[in-house]
This record gives structure tokens, C-alpha cells and sequence, in this order.
């Protein structure tokens, strides 16, 4: 069933609420801003969710002698996926945040700021409705790695999520990303393998970094312990080192 039209009311107040994003985007990239560079030598993408090459994360080793707030460099991930993909729940479980217990549609965006030993990590999570998606190409050019959350169990919408994604792996060719199969506890989510096939990962380019991991964030449960979400971070924490 093709979406329904969105009224003239929602388009505008959807279009400006993007807007907002973008102005506060702005200002955020002007107050941290910093030259971008090429932090992730990467020869090989790793496919599917073994953990093998990632190592156990342990909160201590993140409260060890942080620098000082103001000495502490940023980097920047853009979180993005159709709406309904748990974007904004595994911002809170990365944040120690209690999930919501009711999917509420984001709007604007949503930004998280997590400190580790060597620098700090924003987040920036823009909404995955259909009259956002358009803006979502003006950002990938200005952060460190992009995360795209697919719903494995959405088959449906698995062609959509394919064409955002490769509209935007397509504006940055250098762009490390990191592609999370949201839901993996639905028993009618697809796995990796199938998923590479599906979202056409077999077609980029071979130069460019890619990794698929299986997750199933889901909105109760015991934040980090949740499966797929530490070697989320661990992953980003090696990309963007």
C-alpha cells in the first residue's frame, strides 16, 4: 500500500521543525568546530554480528582520568534509519537512559553527548519520517561516522530504507558506516545475510567501510547489556579513535 499524501499543515510544520535541526546543528558544529580527518585504516569490512575482533567493554575503563571537559576533543555520529527503527532508543540506552515504553515519532532530532578517556562523542539522531528524510543529506558531510538503524522485521519497507541509504552513502564516499539490524529478537526479522543482500551492501564500493551488526534494542531491558548495543559502541569508540 503506497503512504498516504502528507497534509500541507504537517509538511510545513515537519519542514520547519528540520529546519530548527539544521540552524541548532549550526551552531553546535561552529561551537566544537575542528578540522575532519581520516581516522580508520580499515582494509577489510566485517560483516555480521560475531564479536570476535571487538573486546569486552568494561564502564571501568571509561571513568579512568578523563581530561579536563574543556581539553577533550569532539567527534560526531549521525544516527539515522526509517521512522519506527530504534534510533532514538539506542540513543537512551547509550545514554543509561530508560527506553520508552510507547514509540514516539521524532519530529526534529534528538542528541546525546558521551564522554570516554580520550574525547567526547555527540550523537545526533534526526527523524526518519518521510518529509524529514529530505534533510538528512545535508549532514553527512559534517560528522565522523554514521550509524543507519534498519527494523530487520520490516520487510516492507526494507526497498525505502535501501534507497535512503544509498542516496546517502552516495553524497560522502569516504564516510565510515555502520549499519545496525535492529530487532533481531522478532521472529520475522531478517538475518544479516539476508539483509546484506536486501539493502544491496554487496554493491558498494569495495574501498569504503562497512559493517553490518545484528542488534535487538529494544525499548525495556537492561540498557547496555542488551544484545548487539556493546559492540555498537565499541565499534564507533575503534572508528572514530
Amino acid at each position: 500500500m503506497a503512504p498516504r499524501p502528507l497534509g500541507p499543515l504537517v509538511l510545513a510544520l515537519g519542514g520547519a521543525t528540520a529546519v530548527l535541526g539544521s540552524v541548532l546543528f549550526i551552531l553546535w558544529k561552529v561551537y566544537f568546530g575542528r578540522d575532519r580527518e581520516q581516522r580508520w585504516d580499515g582494509s577489510e569490512a566485517w560483516w555480521g554480528a560475531d564479536p570476535v575482533h571487538l573486546p569486552e567493554w568494561d564502564p571501568e575503563d571509561e571513568e579512568e582520568e578523563d581530561p579536563a571537559l574543556e581539553e577533550m576533543e569532539q567527534r560526531e555520529v549521525l544516527v539515522l534509519g526509517l521512522d519506527g527503527s530504534g534510533k532514538t532508543t539506542f540513543l537512551r540506552v547509550l545514554a543509561g537512559k530508560p527506553p520508552l515504553d510507547d514509540h514516539i515519532p521524532t519530529w526534529g532530532f534528538n542528541s546525546v553527548r558521551l564522554p570516554t578517556r580520550n574525547f567526547e562523542v555527540d550523537l545526533l539522531e534526526i527523524g526518519g519520517s518521510q518529509n524529514l528524510r529530505f534533510y538528512w543529506k545535508e549532514f553527512v558531510n559534517e560528522v565522523d561516522v554514521l550509524v543507519f538503524v534498519v527494523d530487520s522485521a520490516d520487510r516492507q519497507r526494507l526497498q525505502w530504507a535501501q534507497q535512503e541509504l544509498h542516496k546517502l552513502l552516495d553524497k560522502d564516499p569516504d564516510l565510515p558506516v555502520v549499519v545496525v539490524a535492529n530487532k533481531q529478537d522478532l521472529s520475522e526479522a531478517m538475518n544479516v545475510v539476508e539483509l546484506q543482500q536486501e539493502l544491496a551492501l554487496h554493491a558498494l564500493n569495495s574501498q569504503r567501510e562497512v559493517f553490518l551488526l545484528a542488534a535487538s534494542i529494544a525499548p525495556s531491558g537492561p540498557g547496555f547489556n542488551q544484545p548487539g548495543t556493546v559492540h555498537i559502541w565499541k565499534l564507533l569508540l575503534e572508528l572514530l579513535s
